[in-house]
């Protein structure tokens, strides 16, 4: 058989991991970024403690031939990023949220900017460190034709990271969304004070009112239980490597989002993807709860005493 040829698009730290699990694989890897470095170098800014396998080039030309390519930038720069891909090879958006200006997800993205190509999203509960390193992990890999899906699942799959294919790519790229809005709630309410208790009843009640925007849209409310929703919101609403979980946590001690995103030089989408999450189910009439605290705290509109209350104070009503 042929070698494997990868392409990944954008070398911050979900990049490097997915480019390191495919070179461990035995595939070859070409992995794109803005500023590239010099071919000898093997570890790059964003996770510097992992050594690239040697099978993993690094360029600042979009590769032509490649048998998947996967777009690892920040979902806000996807568009432009995409829109100059040369190739013919699927896409696999591996990024979460959804677009400010637009209110598009990921695939519809690609739809635009790349209509001729098949996509894909890949999502999933998984640390770009512990991928890098090796660390078993699962994920999501969904398409509009299952075919398709199991076919990218197996190209990509790795003794260490087992991909489920889905024919639900909408319920997974809301589910991807929408984590990062209530892993900064969830912060937000430890951060606070307000216990585990409260961050679990969050985690629980978010699920429901993720489900609802999910099957406005037409997609699968069962989606939400699986890797990519439920795996996903566990892992991003309690893990102390959890970017939005963290900011939320300084958020409910006190802190400024300004002077928090400052200090930092990662994505933190859930601060983009809330109020355009928010719009989006407005517009389709749903109610989500946690996503409008989490919006109107970030924009100013309240402040930390009263998104406190807001996250736990609903009327009684049946389960």
């Amino acid at each position: 058989m042929a070698e494997r040829h990868i392409a990944i698009i954008g070398a911050g730290a979900w990049g490097i991991a997915l480019a390191c699990a495919e070179g461990l694989a035995g595939r070859r890897v070409t992995l794109w970024m803005r500023s590239p470095v010099a071919g000898t170098v093997r570890s790059l800014p964003r996770l510097p403690q992992i050594s690239l396998p040697d099978n993993v080039s690094v360029t600042g030309t979009f590769p032509l031939d490649a048998d998947l390519t996967l777009l690892t930038v920040p979902l806000q720069t996807l568009r432009s990023v995409a829109a100059r891909l040369p190739g013919t090879s699927p896409l696999v958006a591996c990024c979460k949220g959804v677009e400010n200006v637009t209110g598009a997800l990921p695939l519809d993205i690609l739809a635009e900017t790349q209509p001729h190509r098949s996509h894909a999203m890949l999502s999933g509960p998984n640390f770009a460190i512990e991928i890098a390193g090796g660390l078993p992990a699962a994920a999501t890999l969904a398409a509009a034709r299952l075919d398709d899906a199991r076919r990218y699942a197996a190209l990509l799959s790795t003794p260490t990271l087992r991909l489920y294919a889905s024919d639900d790519p909408l319920g997974v790229q809301i589910a991807g969304a929408a984590k990062n809005v209530v892993a900064i709630a969830a912060g937000i309410a430890i951060g606070a004070g307000l216990g585990e208790n409260a961050r679990a009843a969050l985690i629980t009640r978010s699920i429901v009112e993720i489900g609802r925007l999910t099957e406005a849209l037409g997609g699968k409310a069962a989606t939400i239980a699986g890797l990519s929703g439920l795996g996903d919101l566990i892992l991003t609403c309690t893990g102390a490597g959890s970017r939005n979980y963290s900011l939320g946590i300084a958020l409910g001690q006190g802190e400024t989002l300004d002077t928090i995103l400052r200090s930092r030089t990662t994505v933190a989408e859930g601060v983009a993807t809330a109020p355009a999450l928010l719009a989006l189910a407005r517009r389709h009439g749903v109610d989500m709860p946690v996503t409008n605290v989490v919006a109107r705290f970030l924009d100013g509109g309240i402040d930390l005493a009263r998104a406190r209350e807001l996250l736990l104070e609903r009327p009684p009503t049946v389960e």
